[in-house]
């Protein structure tokens, strides 16, 4: 269904059929058929144009209120892309020096992954 209101032009939500709001609360049947369903549209909206992107996004803000702009149940979020699109030049523009900033060193690089093992139980 279209997104309502739109980032993009062509925003979709995918949204699966039982109310939940997370993830991990959907059955293994249920995921299966929502992710298909999502790279099904991501391809679609992709083959529109040469060169068209699609990201693909899912929201866990439950630190946030409801409101026009976060509801509280699962959706995933299909959003065109092509390059400098509108999102890009009003957010994504700033990306790049957020990310130069925090560049991490081969060393940081290390302890971050030690951290998210032991964050993640993967030790």
């Amino acid at each position: 269904m279209p997104s309502n209101p739109m980032l993009v032009p062509h925003h979709l939500l995918v949204i699966p059929k039982r109310h939940v709001e997370l993830p991990s609360e959907l059955a293994p049947e249920e995921r299966h058929e929502l992710f298909e369903t999502v790279i099904e549209f991501q391809e679609k909206i992709r083959a529109t144009s040469r060169g068209m992107g699609c990201d693909v996004r899912q929201d866990c803000r439950p630190f946030l209120p409801q409101s026009d702009y976060k509801v509280d149940h699962v959706h995933y979020h299909l959003l065109q892309r092509q390059f400098g699109d509108e999102l890009y030049q009003k957010t994504q523009i700033f990306e790049k020096d957020i990310f130069d900033k925090n560049r991490l060193s081969k060393r940081e690089m290390t302890q971050e992954i030690e951290a998210l093992k032991s964050l993640l139980s993967l030790a």
